[in-house]
């Protein structure tokens, strides 16, 4: 009896910890992309083509679409960010679209807690609405797809493709206005020969303060204990060559050639020779 009721117990405690698992019709899709210093995060739902025509149809034109499937379609931006000329201050939005055949209406609705449309439609909850033109692609796009793109350090694209058409919502990014409150702020008693690194690198890949670019290399290499890194001599050879002292951005490339050279790093050995070369004719 006792065995039975252990075995009836057993059988009851599968029962109640079972669970059925099967493959969502619009499977869950999460993605995180950094655009200069700007983080976007997307979650959404993607349903698929299954055979069936999209836009015009089970899309259809000249009305408010979701944007997905199942719960709001969600964009985050942990900075403001520019579209079209306007701002949108950092938060969550849901995306909403207006797809046509030549244009698409772009909406970022402060509201993102419905399942699909809100039940109803709010003007004042629209952070932002832009318009953007639809491409064809070549190839079918199976399951609907969102993507996130940098273009450059200022710059991204949120691209949304299913079935053969894409759309491109381009965005921009404070990243100079972000970097140089981070350069302000950081580069105080407490600062690390990393983050004078970082700063003077930065000036000089955005073509900022070159003099001031230097300044900063410099600091982080006087703050060395032993030799300076091939990589940070490497820099400053490359500011001062922008500054137009070739015959000093000669001296330290010849200093990182040799450090590089104990390191065995051979992308640096080949960079500095190149480098030394090319500025020694000039």
């Amino acid at each position: 009896m006792k065995k039975i009721i252990i075995a009836l117990a057993l059988v009851f405690a599968f029962q109640m910890n079972a669970q059925v698992k099967t493959p969502q019709a619009s499977p869950k899709g999460e993605l995180e992309q950094t655009v200069g210093l700007t983080n976007v995060e997307v979650d959404y739902y993607r349903p698929a083509k299954k055979g069936r025509l999209v836009f015009g149809d089970l899309v259809p034109y000249g009305k408010v679409w979701r944007t997905g499937a199942n719960e709001n379609t969600i964009v985050k931006f942990d900075t403001e960010v520019e579209i079209n000329g306007t701002t949108l201050p950092a938060g969550s939005y849901a995306l909403y679209t207006l797809p046509k055949a030549e244009k698409w209406d772009v909406f970022f609705y402060k509201t993102t807690d419905n399942w699909g449309l809100p039940k109803t439609w709010d003007e004042s909850n629209i952070a932002l609405k832009t318009t953007v033109s639809p491409s064809t692609l070549t190839k079918d796009v199976e399951y609907f797809t969102l993507a996130v793109n940098p273009i450059n350090f200022d710059e991204g694209t949120l691209d949304i493709s299913w079935e053969k058409t894409i759309v491109h919502i381009p965005f921009k990014v404070p990243t100079h206005k972000t970097a140089m409150a981070s350069i302000e702020s950081s580069l105080n008693e407490n600062a690390k020969a990393s983050d004078y690194y970082a700063a003077g690198t930065y000036l000089f890949s955005v073509n900022q303060d070159l003099k001031k670019s230097l300044q900063y290399v410099n600091k982080a290499i006087e703050m060395q204990k032993g030799e300076a890194p091939f990589y940070m001599l490497r820099q400053k050879s490359l500011i001062q060559a922008a500054l137009g002292d070739k015959k000093g951005a000669v001296e330290t490339a010849k200093k990182s050639l040799s450090e590089a050279e104990k390191a065995g790093n051979d992308d640096y050995i080949k960079m500095n020779r190149n480098s030394i070369l090319e500025w020694s004719r000039t």
